[in-house]
């Protein structure tokens, strides 16, 4: 009787994530990339690709940044928002032409042309008011840890809520429902 051999080696010739000499395995978290994209820009693949063809353009050009803000770039006004702190204007603008991609109209509870009305909300109220509205019709609004006096985020299906926050986790991004802001 033989037996069973007990130094195990871990080397299967499958890579680890994190196992390639520059401390992060590139081709894994540009396919977690791809599958956010994906996730922000639901039945529209070609700007999918249109976005992950700019975000690779970005890393090939050693833009050694944190991938979320290569992706904020990649995506701006298109599938996702980036604005000042104050910049209630720019919110609703950004937002309302990234539902109008589904023919969603938010109600934001008053006139957003009205100076007034601007002058009486700040963006995480709005951002609040947009989360509901959307979840009204089945989309979710996430925002992003800047770390900044900025808010950014974007939108995606609702029924992909939990595997947007695990992609977020994998990726090391800290998001959040629109009505949570940080």
């Amino acid at each position: 009787m033989q037996l069973p051999d007990d130094d195990f080696e871990s080397d299967d010739g499958y890579d680890e994530p994190g196992d390639d000499e520059d401390g992060a395995d590139a081709d894994d978290q540009q396919a977690l990339i791809w599958n956010l994209l994906l996730l922000i820009n639901p039945g529209d693949e070609e700007t999918a690709l249109r976005q992950f063809a700019a975000y690779r353009d970005a890393l090939a050009d050693g833009e050694a940044e944190d991938p979320v803000w290569i992706l904020k770039d990649a995506i701006d006004w298109t599938s996702g928002f980036y604005v000042d702190w104050k910049d209630t204007e720019s919110l609703i603008d950004s937002l309302n032409q990234l539902a109008a991609r589904w023919n969603i109209v938010i109600d934001w509870g008053g006139d957003p042309s009205d100076e007034d009305f601007l002058d009486d909300v700040d963006v995480p109220m709005l951002m609040a008011r947009a989360y509901d509205r959307l979840r009204e019709h089945g989309y979710t609004l996430w925002t992003w840890n800047t770390d900044g006096d900025a808010y950014a985020g974007w939108i995606a299906l609702s029924r992909d809520d939990e595997g947007m926050q695990q992609l977020a986790v994998m990726l090391g991004i800290e998001i959040r429902p629109g009505s949570d802001a940080f």
